[in-house]
């Protein structure tokens, strides 16, 4: 990376595709955001920058790195290899720069518990500057958009027509808004639409709580 393109980074600061880290404490969680970038559109991680954009720099290249590896490699299924890794000079301050591709092999999850304390696999995505815990329904859909996922069919019945009456009503949709709408259980309402998305129908969109549909 040259001089202009790190100082143009570090001003425009987080968001969707750069995220700053002080240091790293352990791979899990830099792992959520390795994760995050590659189940979306890729992005860049610099270690050594603080939220206010300050840039700290960092005492050991070898740990920064160590830890990148071991969150790619055993704390991320299926395991990412980052584009590149690059140690930074800038004002005499190293940083670690690591740039995640968008992922042809997704989702990828790490480890997490529940409530419960129950273990899942759990999936994030990238949103603006953060990396949010994607529903199941964006689970499903990043699992079919890869390369070598089955080829599905699409039909139009009863069910789809009365989603569409209502998204030229109403504009947007929710999975348990369509599951009382069609009748339908929950877990129907979320294939129908997760299929309408994969053929380019309708639209998901993801806010900090909830997903929602519409007609492109």
């Amino acid at each position: 990376m040259d001089i202009e393109r790190f100082k143009e980074i570090v001003a425009e600061g987080e968001n969707s595709k750069v995220e700053f880290k002080r240091k790293l404490t352990s791979p899990e969680k830099i792992a959520r955001e390795i994760c995050a970038f590659a189940n979306t559109k890729g992005g860049v991680i610099i270690i050594g920058i603080d939220d206010d954009r300050k840039v700290v720099g960092i005492d050991s290249e070898k740990s920064e790195i160590g830890i990148i590896e071991t969150a790619c490699q055993f704390n991320i299924d299926p395991p990412i290899t980052p584009r590149s890794i690059e140690i930074f000079n800038y004002n005499k301050k190293d940083v670690l720069i690591i740039e995640i591709e968008e992922s042809k092999n997704k989702p990828h999850t790490i480890e997490g518990f529940d409530d419960k304390g129950r273990k899942h696999r759990y999936a994030y995505i990238r949103i603006g500057e953060k990396s949010v815990l994607a529903s199941k329904e964006m689970k499903r859909l990043l699992s079919g958009l890869r390369p070598n996922s089955k080829p599905d069919k699409i039909y139009i019945g009863e069910q789809e027509k009365r989603l569409f009456e209502y998204l030229q009503k109403y504009e947007k949709i929710t999975v348990s808004e369509f599951a009382r709408l069609a009748n339908i259980s929950r877990r129907r309402a979320s294939a129908i639409l997760v299929k309408l998305v994969k053929f380019g129908v309708l639209q998901i969109y993801t806010d900090m709580n909830t997903d929602y549909f519409a007609l492109l």
